[in-house]
């Protein structure tokens, strides 16, 4: 198992069959090695530094039905909202005056924000905040939209591609295609943004396999950032009654990531400290390095539940930029604020 561990720390490379050994014998010792390693490789890459971005979730409206997603368009107990360009703006202005240099607008796949009003929205963004980066998370579009929108302005692409097996990707999205997804993803590479891809842990029917899958297929797309949180049931969903993900899987599966693409950007996610009130912090110790603190309302936060028991979602923007940053230094981390571009984006800039 070590050898496997030190392989992968080398070269970045293990088989499917490796990897899948690797998981299947994972003990206590190999673990603890293998999140040394991960903590090695993201220092060696990054230093101890912990990028922050301001996130804003603009829309809990969904047209899409996914199995384990509380904002599914089935979910008639769902609070929908949506906040207007000028909402969203007062947003990043909030959190312009608190330091964030990155925004992050994120939305279920809600089509009422046409890409004119989005292209619109964009660019606004860049020519209030210019040293500032701007990341969207808005699903599935056209190839001209992303196109639209790049040219606008946004710099960055979020876009999970969730299983890489087609058969559980299939089963959980009855209203998606798993060759779509791939093709989106392969679109907003070729059109030049820094993209992020990324998957759960501990779905309904996920395998070892489709784990292994998953780095593989990572490797491959070499992302400029990697989203990996833990399934959490949502109690109006038809997987309610399924176990969540546990904490231990998930921050073997960061660590992976880490050594499989080691200049990626790697968030410690919120579903992780829903699950531990210490999961954050702990990921960021195996290989993370980006926390997402909310700037939306207040008023709204409790309506985007994507999973069961979601934190911070009454905390102001300052009071939750404070202690996260308190709990970053305490981990023995220290905030960078800046724009916090991955180091395949800032190699391959002309």
């Amino acid at each position: 198992m070590k050898q496997l561990v030190q392989k992968l720390y080398s070269c970045g490379e293990l088989s499917q069959e490796e990897v899948v050994h690797l998981l299947h014998n994972l003990g206590p010792e190999s673990r603890d090695e293998l999140f040394r390693y991960a903590h090695m490789k993201r220092i060696e890459r990054y230093g101890d530094k912990v990028f922050m971005r301001g996130l804003i979730e603009f829309s809990s409206f969904c047209r899409q039905n996914c199995l384990y997603c509380g904002l599914r368009a089935s979910n008639v107990a769902a609070e929908r909202y949506r906040l207007q360009p000028v909402q969203i703006l007062d947003c990043c202005q909030e959190g312009y005056d608190l330091g964030f240099r990155t925004f992050v607008l994120q939305s279920g796949e809600d089509y009422w924000y046409t890409e004119t009003i989005l292209v619109d929205l964009v660019r606004s963004v860049k020519v209030r905040f210019p040293d500032t980066a701007l990341t969207l998370s808005i699903g599935e579009r056209d190839e001209e939209t992303y196109q639209s929108l790049y040219e606008a302005g946004a710099d960055r692409f979020l876009l999970r591609h969730e299983t890489a097996s087609r058969n559980l990707y299939k089963k959980l999205h009855p209203t998606m295609s798993f060759d779509n997804r791939r093709k989106c993803l392969a679109t907003l590479q070729r059109i030049g943004y820094q993209v992020g891809a990324g998957f759960m842990v501990g779905l309904p029917g996920q395998t070892v396999a489709d784990l292994a899958e998953d780095l593989l297929y990572l490797r491959a797309l070499n992302p400029d950032m990697i989203g990996i949180g833990p399934f959490i049931p949502h109690d109006d969903t038809p997987l309610r009654d399924e176990s969540a993900g546990s904490l231990e899987d998930t921050l073997v599966m960061v660590a992976l990531a880490r050594l499989f693409v080691p200049d990626a950007l790697i968030p410690a996610t919120t579903a992780l400290g829903s699950l531990d009130v210490m999961g954050r912090e702990r990921a960021l110790k195996v290989g993370a390095n980006v926390v997402m603190p909310n700037l939306s309302p207040v008023t709204v936060r409790k309506k985007y539940a994507l999973y069961n028991n979601k934190i911070c979602t009454g905390e102001e923007s300052a009071e939750c930029r404070h202690c996260l940053e308190l709990r970053i230094r305490a981990a023995g981390f220290f905030v960078d604020m800046g724009r916090g571009d991955s180091l395949k984006s800032v190699t391959v800039k002309p």
